[in-house]
């Protein structure tokens, strides 16, 4: 109303259009006022213009695939106190909004002669540590040169991607070269389990015999059933919906992979992940390995002095899913324990170790990754087997 007016006062005058909107002259003068000079503008209108700033940063600086949730988690790591319905609000105005999922497809054909190794994990995805189970599955890219197929291995602990190729066909290479590239950048293979689909890449001779010479322990699930393989078909659906779908349609084999190159680094190092805490792969595991390394802080969970100041429980559970303790923790989320005192008590540990050990930066764990024996934000073409 207030630029109708502008547009007709010349003609009309403003009381006279005023007296016809359902808007005072008063009204109409103060904004003119408050466009001339913002600082009359009320506290929730200076905040909304402060707070739109960082909501377009964070929403940009995230490869524009955030939605509203996720990006008060982050202004909140930010230390910007805000309501989440003020950030829906503002992001609403603004027309702002996250990757939406679409669809998905089968892409898996099992092979119904082949032998199949035992499915260990049975829809089971908790792991107490790294490297303890790794998932695997891949999906396809339409590109104007044809369908380009993307395999990837991810690890359960903290769902970071260790390994990842694309290619331009669905032959055991495809799926072999991931699995090299997360054993370059991983090689302990203690205890390992290595599940995925039954495509027929996962059940080749070459794929189990590589397992089987890295002492890794085989897993498959059921044929056409996406939850006997859920994590990796959530990190897939991820990609598809943040990379794929956003940023097409797609040319050739090259800026699909240089896109998941840029996506893969950004999932393992800045993206919030809500099932560990709404933190980075690499930062959680990060908490979970300084965990380890100051067990007198972690053993201040079970001492009496901690346990009366701090209102903590005498069961002694380990913020990583110890294995001496009697009720266990979900080690998908570290940050929560079995009971409400002891969840207090994780918190504290935490916050010590964070204290203790500052978090570097994605560009410093990006340099620690890129002067590393393998990065597995590369993707890698010449492998030999």
């Amino acid at each position: 109303m207030v630029s109708f007016t502008d547009g007709h006062r010349e003609a009309h005058g403003v009381e006279p259009i005023c007296a016809v909107l359902p808007i005072a002259p008063s009204t109409y003068y103060e904004e003119k006022a408050r466009q001339a000079d913002p600082e009359r503008l009320p506290r929730r209108a200076k905040r909304d213009a402060m707070l739109r700033d960082h909501i377009r940063r964070v929403w940009d600086e995230n490869l524009e695939v955030y939605g509203a949730r996720k990006v008060w988690r982050q202004l909140k790591r930010e230390g910007i106190e805000v309501a989440r319905c003020t950030v829906e609000r503002l992001m609403r105005d603004m027309g702002l909004q996250g990757a939406v999922r679409g669809r998905t497809f089968r892409t898996t054909i099992a092979d119904d002669a082949a032998t199949r190794p035992a499915d260990l994990v049975n829809r089971d995805f908790t792991a107490t540590r790294p490297n303890r189970l790794r998932v695997a599955d891949l999906t396809y890219v339409a590109t104007s040169r044809g369908f380009v197929c993307v395999a990837f291995v991810i690890d359960a602990f903290s769902r970071r991607i260790v390994g990842w190729r694309a290619s331009g066909s669905l032959r055991t290479d495809l799926a072999l070269d991931a699995l090299e590239q997360a054993l370059c950048a991983r090689p302990d293979t203690d205890r390992l389990v290595h599940h995925s689909d039954r495509g027929v890449q996962y059940l080749s001779i070459r794929y189990t015999e590589r397992l089987a010479d890295a002492g890794i322990e085989p897993s498959v699930g059921s044929v056409g059933d996406s939850y006997d393989n859920a994590l990796a078909e959530t990190v897939i659906g991820l990609y598809k919906t943040e990379v794929i779908r956003r940023r097409g349609p797609w040319r050739h084999l090259e800026a699909v992979e240089f896109a998941t190159l840029e996506w893969v680094d950004w999932f393992n190092n800045r993206r919030l992940l809500e099932p560990i805490g709404n933190v980075p792969p690499v930062e959680f595991e990060e908490a979970y390995h300084h965990s380890q390394e100051l067990p007198a802080i972690v053993a201040g969970l079970t001492q009496p002095g901690l346990r009366r100041s701090r209102g903590g429980s005498s069961t002694g559970v380990s913020p990583f899913g110890d294995a001496a303790s009697p009720t266990g923790v979900n080690s998908n989320a570290p940050w929560q324990a079995s009971s409400g005192s002891t969840t207090t008590n994780v918190r504290i540990v935490v916050t010590e170790l964070a204290a203790a050990h500052p978090r570097r930066s994605s560009g410093e764990r990006s340099a620690d990754h890129t002067l590393g024996r393998c990065n597995v934000s590369t993707p890698f073409r010449n492998w030999t087997h």
